[in-house]
């Protein structure tokens, strides 16, 4: 398997993480975004969207992040990251969606800001991310888990941009459930970070 990334990716860290807890064989591409390599016709032909990851299962190729973690829990069966039963599935769709919108538009968008100069307006992406933040913290203060009693895609889903959302002046104080949910993926067998950038508020 080939995973096309760029290390300060958050959707290309959360596929990176999920093949490590998986313990999957895996080459990393590196795809340079500041020359523009993932706008070149060789990486528009894998995803004309000209985005990362991008994942090569021996010309099986899977694009989207979340779309990466479905196929990866499905190819390896584990039933575990990824429930067959309708409602545990639902559970997990829910925060793979909330993932893709409400995370990518607060924390993440956040982060584009502060990391990468992205053209949003801070203050707006900012409070978007508490609001996020506020409703996983509510969430996480009765659940162990997102999406049930043990870890899931969900979670892998969440856990990049929430652990780096200081990087975007998002403070994580106020959110104990949250720091608490963090400190448990970490702790996952296999478990890899996701690189810290020069954002990063001082500890």
């Amino acid at each position: 398997m080939k995973l096309y990334h760029h290390p300060l990716s958050g959707h290309a860290h959360r596929a990176r993480l999920f093949m490590s807890l998986l313990d999957l064989p895996h080459e990393l591409v590196d795809v340079d975004l500041s020359s523009g390599a993932h706008k070149t016709p060789d990486f528009l032909a894998l995803n004309p969207f000209g985005q990362i990851p991008v994942l090569d299962d021996d010309g099986v190729v899977i694009a989207d992040s979340n779309a990466i973690l479905v196929y990866l829990a499905k190819k390896a069966g584990r039933t575990d990251w990824l429930p067959e039963d309708p409602q545990g599935a639902a559970a997990v769709q829910r925060w793979l969606s909330v993932a893709a919108g409400e995370v990518a538009y607060g924390p993440a968008a956040a982060r584009l800001v502060a990391v990468f100069g992205a053209p949003f307006n801070s203050v707006e992406v900012i409070a978007r991310a508490h609001a996020i933040l506020a409703k996983l913290e509510r969430h996480l203060a009765a659940h162990e888990w997102l999406a049930g009693a043990r870890p899931t895609i969900a979670d892998v889903a969440i856990y990049s941009y929430a652990a780096r959302a200081p990087e975007g002046q998002v403070d994580l104080a106020d959110y104990p459930a949250v720091n608490a949910f963090l400190r448990k993926v970490e702790a996952l067998p296999g478990f890899v970070p996701f690189v810290q950038t020069l954002a990063s508020p001082a500890a």
